[in-house]
């Protein structure tokens, strides 16, 4: 349980009562809330988690930090927070909305290798890979340029209608066998404008 004001000039009191105090959207000077430093944390103890939905209930998952424009969901993805990646998404946390340079929580997920969380992003009614960022890749062009062409193929497969992530030497196009300078050179045919 997450306990404020500890020591022996302050009484413990359980944080999650007094959230009703706080304004949890409120940005810090570096433009961050609540939520979105909530959302870069480790948590171990499952009363700790709890504390954490709490927090994401009463606040505006889909807010944007103010310098490069990250939801708390773009935050933890790229963090490897999968456990925070999963509570913002059943609080409402939109998969496609996209920062300053474009980029979506997918996005993310493509250029860090996470294919956990690709595959959980994926699963969302709404989202949408065909996205593209300020530079016009998509997700399958960021996947691609990060040399993680296994979640380039499970994204293809995704946009072809197929669910189950299809091994490489049968299901991927030419681009995903090829160096990573080949494969630059063949992302526009996935949707992107080349990288």
């Amino acid at each position: 349980m997450i306990l404020g004001f500890q020591g022996p000039a302050f009484p413990q009191f359980p944080l999650e009562q007094h959230f009703w105090v706080c304004n949890v959207d409120h940005q810090n000077k570096a433009g961050y809330t609540a939520l979105m430093l909530a959302a870069l944390a480790a948590v171990e103890q499952e009363d700790d988690m709890n504390v954490v939905r709490r927090l994401f209930s009463m606040g505006n998952v889909n807010a944007k930090a103010s310098q490069a424009g990250q939801t708390a969901l773009m935050l933890a993805v790229s963090h490897g927070r999968q456990e925070m990646v999963e509570a913002l998404l059943a609080c409402g946390a939109d998969v496609n909305l996209q920062d300053e340079e474009g980029s979506t929580a997918l996005m993310c997920a493509c250029e860090h290798g996470r294919v956990e969380t690709v595959k959980l992003l994926l699963a969302q009614p709404t989202c949408n890979i065909s996205i593209v960022d300020s530079d016009g890749n998509n997700a399958v062009a960021i996947a691609l340029e990060a040399g993680h062409s296994n979640i380039a193929v499970l994204l293809y497969a995704h946009l072809n209608g197929t669910k189950a992530q299809l091994p490489v030497s049968t299901a991927a196009p030419p681009s995903c066998h090829l160096p990573h300078t080949r494969a630059m050179e063949v992302a526009p045919w996935w949707g992107g404008t080349g990288l």
